[in-house]
């Protein structure tokens, strides 16, 4: 989980990050390990809590006000990540959720502001929300947890080896290049981050249509640095663990439905589809009931 975590968010700060700040001086403040202007957080209005991403709404109003970030790479600054599946499900859908709803409520503003240029205005809508916040979520999840399981199904659906295997391939390299020493947890990645897709999709569909959860705000449960918390005392009896609290339904039917997927393709098909589609299912099965990570009673 702790290799998994630091492979996307390393993406998310050498790539996203950085990446915008060279080039348009502009990225989605996180809330950690940053130095605001007061001056610029005022000019921006101050802080909002009209999503779940507080943090890159003041970003995005201070950017249209014209300021500029600078991200400031060989500082490093501690910080933890979420130690079980429960709390990393929660920030994922917080930040996926959040972020397509802003997108909803900042969209127009974006378009009619006139105060920074036209690449300016299609870079923040194009590249970093359309792109990052919502078709980098939507397509993994449709192509490696639909169409290709479908395919299987259906003879008709064609899908040409550049979308399942040489433009898979390059991101994955792309990712391996930038982590040499997580290189054969590549393939685990991989599985696992298309379950999250799967996570992430729903969340980006709550905060595109303003849906029931849309502003739910669930703290990240971390544990803390172990030298900095107190003991805890001995239990001699185990507390009981109910299976529906550590359960996720939706995930465990998704595997039921690629287990179907994989064994037609295997008693019926031509190709070898049906390797991928066990693996992909076993993984919603490991997701699906928690053990991933550590677990909590």
């Amino acid at each position: 989980m702790t290799r998994i975590q630091k492979m996307t968010l390393d993406y998310h700060f050498k790539v996203e990050q950085e990446a915008g700040s060279s080039t348009f001086a502009f990225f989605g403040f996180n809330g950690t390990a940053g130095v605001w202007r007061i001056s610029a957080i005022k000019e921006a209005g101050g802080w909002d809590d009209r999503t779940t991403v507080e943090d890159m709404d003041l970003a995005v109003r201070a950017g249209l006000k014209g300021w500029k970030f600078v991200y400031v790479g060989d500082v490093k600054v501690k910080s933890e990540l979420p130690s079980n599946l429960k709390a990393y499900r929660r920030q994922q859908h917080r930040w996926t959720c959040g972020a397509a709803n802003l997108f909803r409520k900042m969209g127009a503003e974006i378009l009619l502001t006139k105060e920074v240029s036209l690449w300016w205005k299609l870079y923040l809508l194009y590249s970093f929300f359309l792109v990052r916040k919502v078709v980098a979520h939507v397509v993994p999840f449709v192509l490696y947890c639909v169409v290709i399981p479908f395919s299987v199904l259906i003879p008709e659906i064609k899908i040409p080896a550049w979308g399942v295997v040489y433009i898979p391939t390059a991101i994955t390299v792309l990712y391996a290049v930038r982590n040499p020493s997580s290189i054969h947890f590549i393939p685990f990645w991989i599985l696992f981050e298309n379950v999250m897709s799967f996570h992430r999709t729903k969340a980006t569909f709550i905060g595109l249509l303003e849906l029931g959860s849309v502003n739910e705000w669930v703290v990240t449960e971390k544990l803390g640095s172990a030298s900095n918390t107190k003991p805890v005392p001995q239990i001699l009896e185990r507390p009981r663990c109910r299976f529906w609290d550590r359960w996720t339904v939706s995930e465990l039917l998704f595997a039921v439905f690629l287990f179907v997927c994989a064994t037609y393709n295997l008693v019926y098909g031509s190709d070898f589809y049906f390797i991928y589609i066990y693996l992909q299912a076993i993984t919603f099965i490991i997701v699906g009931t928690g053990f991933c990570g550590t677990s909590n009673s």
